[in-house]
């Protein structure tokens, strides 16, 4: 018996993000990610899609939460915040999974500091938006929605890496 394949789009948020509206409001805007959560919901009802929301500054949890969207979801939204720039971890996890990937920014890294400008998770992402604000966010479920109704293969399109790394 084949399953039907699932309408939920896990959202999840790395750290500092808890603090959306509060921190360098010139860079990342006025809204908060209850905000943001809020808008994504309600895109969701009308997009017929479901989402998992959530935020953590601790990357082993970001890392469980990839891990159970890999059994679960339609396609992974993720802003790692810093983690983008640093974690090796998050990038495996994302590797270990077949559905869309869509790394979110809120400002435009590539007009920020140089460290910023390399992405770890970006390798594994199946499209970055970056630059959009928190708008970036439905864009990124609309993207899936889309290739939802397409009936688009749920495999990540990305060349397959030839590495002996474990």
């Amino acid at each position: 018996m084949e399953h039907p394949v699932s309408r939920t789009v896990h959202i999840l948020n790395g750290p500092n993000l808890n603090l959306l509206g509060k921190r360098e409001p010139h860079i990342y805007g006025h809204e908060t990610l209850a905000d943001v959560e809020a808008q994504c919901r309600r895109l969701a009802d009308e997009l017929k899609l479901a989402i998992e929301f959530r935020q953590s500054n601790a990357e082993f949890q970001l890392i469980d939460w990839i891990h159970e969207a890999r059994e679960a979801a339609a396609g992974i939204i993720i802003n790692p915040g810093a983690f983008t720039h640093t974690s090796v971890a998050i990038l495996d996890a994302l590797n270990a999974c077949e559905c869309p990937i869509l790394e979110v920014h809120i400002s435009n890294v590539h007009r920020r500091e140089a460290f910023r400008h390399h992405s770890y998770v970006s390798l594994a992402a199946t499209a970055v938006m970056a630059g959009f604000g928190t708008h970036g966010y439905q864009l990124a479920l609309r993207h899936i929605s889309h290739l939802l109704k397409d009936n688009a293969p749920r495999t990540r399109d990305r060349p397959k890496r030839e590495d002996s790394h474990g």
